[in-house]
């Protein structure tokens, strides 16, 4: 699997029982599946479910299905059922043969449905959906029993199969289990287990069918029917686990699968309910499912995380019965990890500020040797080209510096990384007092080595003006700018669109890259040195490079947050950018003099 990390498999309580199970001989194999709806795109908590269902089979030497619970054709379409396939395949897992469809069982399915009523077990109902809530009861009170639900198994027969002939409209008749109306647990009260839905094209059985059975039925017969061992899903449908059972329990299926609920991730400064990132798309507050910002797996990808880094999160957060809200800073960790050890650096100034070396000696080298990576020599150097006119960064410069400021100011040196000491000379400014130009000398013997009698606290990166590459840079952050994006404001919550973050994305057009970032295959990750990592977008071209922020090189948010409240306001217009880390990134010599850490680069 490309970009793969290995993770530490740890230990939880599921995979207790199931190692228990496999000792005692309960199960030869075990078999489990991903069950998703094909009705959008995979998020975060999918793969929370897939590391384990996926990863929990491989680990143990069986096999993990991948079935699409499709019993709702009219949310659902073939673009989502590709896009699920894709992401379980990104994320390292595959499935033995082909990918299984609940509609696949549809015939089956209603066989058992038949053997229900032969049993005396369900019944064709013809109450309207608004009298079937009514006569359910409430959670303190029982429910009553449907008028209909007497009906002789010869008159259930003959209309469930007219149902199917499609003799009456929707909503006329639906299919009901015969538990009990007054059971403690709501979903036992003879819950709905087809419904008549006219006009509808399936994806896989196209119009074949008008009668289609319920999730809560479907699942629980669909694992049986594949011999599943253990039926993992989250902590809401523990409430559902009764009806699950009652269903394998009656009719003719040829296993017992157990269900074990775990609790479902809730991850901060985002949304998992897939009506609201539905609702993101189709109101297009984002660009669409894999838009970067999304907590979507093709989102994830787009931005630039990796496979690895993905299921070493899920690893790394566990699984466990308690509901959590996971920080988003442990994803953002998670992917810092990876991308520290792996990406390549480079050095690319977002919003230049032209500056002219006024006395570049005649013999500098065309071009300065530079590290690919300061912890890993096997990845080598590159040449980055030298000349008398540069661009910077323009946050590296300040005319009246704050207290702190250890860049370049006017009169004041600076080193630049591999290359030489410079200092402000002159500071060029436009009819409106803008900053245009500056114009710097450089002190010869400064290449590779210190400057004599002096010290030169900051190193900035930069590039050559005439071969600079420009280039779309994308600065993404956080969707929303709250961790529980419309909670805590009352019985009727929050818009969640209200907690939208405004910085969310920057996009730069005018940002200038070293000449080495052209020709950049999407999907490449880097360290901008001192801006963070990135990844090149799939709509990249040498063209028109366009790079899109994964995450900052810090957790600025963190930082904003423990701030105090007027601190945190301040911050909360600066985390676009993030604050410049050293030259070199985390974990390069941090404590070491700025002037060793500028003057490493040699002569190309």
């Amino acid at each position: 699997m490309a970009d793969s990390v290995s993770t530490p498999t740890r230990t939880n309580f599921i995979r207790q029982i199931v190692q228990d199970d496999l000792a005692s001989g309960r199960h030869a194999r075990v078999v489990t599946r991903f069950p998703p709806e094909p009705n959008g795109y995979l998020h975060i908590g999918h793969a929370k479910s897939i590391v384990l269902n996926f990863g929990l089979a491989e680990d143990l030497g069986g096999v993990c299905n991948l079935r699409f619970d499709d019993t709702n054709p009219g949310k659902e379409s073939p673009e989502f059922v590709a896009a699920i396939k894709a992401d379980v395949r990104w994320l390292g897992f595959d499935w033995p043969g082909p990918a299984r469809f609940a509609s696949d069982y549809f015939e089956q399915l209603y066989g058992f449905a038949l053997e229900l009523i032969e049993k005396g077990l369900a019944y064709v109902c013809d109450l309207s959906g608004e009298e079937t809530r009514a006569y359910r009861g409430t959670l303190t009170a029982p429910g009553r029993d449907s008028p209909y639900r007497t009906r002789s198994v010869e008159e259930n027969r003959d209309l469930f199969r007219r149902m199917r002939a499609g003799e009456f409209p929707d909503g006329a008749r639906t299919l009901r289990a015969k538990i009990d109306m007054a059971a403690p647990n709501i979903n036992l009260r003879d819950p709905v287990l087809y419904r008549i839905r006219h006009g509808v094209i399936h994806h896989q059985t196209g119009n074949e069918w008008c009668l289609y059975p319920t999730y809560d039925y479907t699942h629980p017969i669909s694992d049986a029917l594949e011999g599943i061992t253990h039926s993992l899903c989250t902590l809401e449908f523990e409430d559902h686990r009764p009806l699950y059972d009652w269903c394998v329990a009656n009719v003719s299926v040829p296993s017992r699968p157990r269900q074990i609920e775990f609790s479902r991730l809730n991850l901060e400064y985002t949304v998992m309910s897939k009506r609201l990132l539905t609702q993101l798309v189709s109101e297009r507050i984002v660009a669409g499912w894999d838009d970067p910002r999304m907590p979507t797996i093709a989102g994830l990808r787009r931005r630039g995380y990796t496979p690895g880094a993905v299921r070493g999160f899920c690893e790394r957060i566990g699984v466990t019965k308690a509901d959590n809200l996971v920080e988003m800073g442990v994803l953002e960790s998670a992917i810092r990890d990876e991308l520290d050890a792996s990406a390549p650096r480079a050095m690319a100034v977002l919003e230049p500020l032209r500056v002219v070396l006024t006395n570049l000696p005649a013999d500098a080298p065309a071009a300065v040797r530079a590290q690919n990576h300061p912890k890993d020599e096997t990845m080598g150097t590159r040449a980055l080209p030298l000349a008398s006119v540069l661009f910077i960064d323009r946050s590296d410069f300040e005319e009246t510096p704050p207290k702190g400021f250890k860049r370049l100011i006017p009169e004041g040196e600076v080193r630049l990384r591999n290359a030489y000491v410079i200092r402000c000379d002159e500071v060029i400014k436009d009819a409106d007092g803008a900053v245009t130009e500056l114009r710097c000398s450089v002190d010869p013997d400064t290449l590779g080595k210190n400057p004599e009698g002096r010290k030169v606290k900051g190193v900035i990166h930069w590039v050559a003006a005439e071969t600079a590459v420009r280039a779309e840079v994308r600065l993404y952050d956080r969707l929303f700018s709250v961790p529980q994006p419309g909670a805590g404001a009352g019985p009727g919550e929050r818009d969640f669109r209200e907690d939208l973050n405004p910085e969310s994305l920057r996009t730069l057009s005018g940002a200038m890259l070293e000449p080495s970032l052209a020709e950049a295959e999407p999907g490449a990750r880097f360290q901008f040195e001192r801006e963070g990592y990135f990844v090149v977008d799939p709509d990249s071209t040498p063209a028109r490079p366009i790079f899109n922020r994964t995450v900052t090189l810090r957790d600025t948010w963190a930082k904003a947050q423990g701030a105090s409240a007027a601190g945190a306001s301040k911050a909360g217009g600066q985390r676009g950018r993030g604050q410049k880390a050293p030259a070199g990134g985390p974990g390069q010599a941090q404590g070491a003099s700025a002037q060793a850490l500028g003057a490493a680069g040699g002569v190309a």
